[in-house]
């Protein structure tokens, strides 16, 4: 699964792609432009997918099992990678990457690939310099990532800024900065990747959100940098940080992380699921709505979940063991997939899934 800005997708068991919610730029690829509170079929995805992406403002990749990927929604800024900047509303292929990519990570506005040789390209958006090529042109083609055309093994790309995991444990990270999200210390965009202080080795994972990023540790505890404005970083208080903090209360036994736009989250080994930041739309999932700068229990869910997502604006989905989902928060575009488009501050069932 993963959530969009107020869309949400999921991989299907089959290698086939369903997405519901948002649709405004095509961002569901089924065809349209009509918002969606059930999951659809994405156009002629319906097998041979191996991973999703949905962390665009209004664009989705997928991740297809030859090594190549398909973009579909917005495309004003060339965050497609078809060469054009037209919006489609079905997904079509990104130039030059018909195989050899190993993962893909959709931003607010661009994109970006890790290939199976360890390096990295991305596309779209570069204002900020999040493409890490050197400028702040935009692309609508891929562009290799300075220095980094080798050992990489992870990628997560956020609002303005993207980040990569190095084979030896190690967090790099570019584009704007402006809230010290790329964690070297200071606040300076930076158009070529930069080293994350204090974390050189025993980094397993990575999730780069709106102003914030987060980094799971091989000890199984998370760090967080950036914006800390509704507690997102999770250390107690409500200060920025331009260098990594530790999470209040969870050293260990955390396996999965995701970084919203403002909140976080975190998967345990146990199969339960810990939020913290902003909750005004109920994304914490602990039946309130009250902020929180250090991590909380989402209600119901002690146990049984395989991953999450919390990378939309208020809200977040859960993968049951049991195939299920549920998701939680803002739902005015029905990114819940509940049916309706009424906001829950605790986690409901999405439609279609599950046994």
């Amino acid at each position: 699964i993963d959530s969009g800005w107020a869309h949400t997708c999921a991989l299907a068991s089959n290698g086939g792609v369903k997405c519901w919610g948002w649709n405004y730029r095509g961002q569901l690829g089924n065809g349209n432009n009509n918002d969606s509170n059930v999951p659809v079929d994405v156009f002629g995805l319906s097998s041979g997918v191996s991973a999703i992406s949905a962390g665009g403002y209004g664009h989705t990749c997928g991740l297809l099992t030859s090594g190549g990927v398909k973009c579909w929604g917005w495309n004003y800024y060339g965050q497609l990678g078809n060469g054009n900047n037209t919006s489609s509303n079905v997904p079509v292929n990104v130039s030059g990457l018909s195989s050899g990519v190993s993962a893909i990570s959709a931003g607010l506005i661009h994109t970006c690939a890790l290939l199976t040789t360890g390096g990295v390209k991305c596309w779209g958006y570069n204002g900020a310099g999040e493409l890490g090529n050197g400028n702040t042109a935009d692309s609508n083609v891929p562009v290799n990532v300075s220095g980094l055309s080798s050992g990489v093994s992870a990628i997560s790309a956020g609002h303005g800024h993207t980040c990569a995991l190095t084979s030896s444990g190690g967090v790099k990270c570019w584009g704007w900065n402006y809230y010290g999200q790329l964690g070297n210390g200071n606040n300076t965009d930076s158009n070529v990747p930069v080293n994350v202080s204090g974390l050189s080795s025993g980094v397993s994972a990575i999730s780069a959100g709106r102003y914030h990023t987060c980094g799971l540790l091989t000890s199984g505890g998370v760090k967080c940098w950036g914006r800390n404005n509704s507690g997102q970083l999770g250390n107690g208080n409500n200060t920025d940080s331009n260098v990594p903090v530790d999470v209040s209360g969870l050293s260990s036994g955390v396996s999965a992380i995701s970084a919203g736009i403002t909140h976080t989250c975190g998967l345990l080994t146990s199969g339960g699921v810990k939020c913290w930041g902003w909750n005004n739309f109920g994304e914490l999932g602990n039946g309130n709505n009250n902020d929180s700068n250090v991590p909380v229990d989402v209600s119901g869910l002690s146990s049984g979940v395989s991953a999450i997502s919390a990378g939309g604006y208020g809200h977040t989905c859960g993968l049951l063991t049991s195939g299920g989902i549920k998701c939680w928060g803002n739902n005015w575009a029905g990114q819940l997939g509940n049916g309706n488009n009424t906001k829950s501050n605790v986690p409901v069932n999405v439609l279609g899934f599950g046994p």
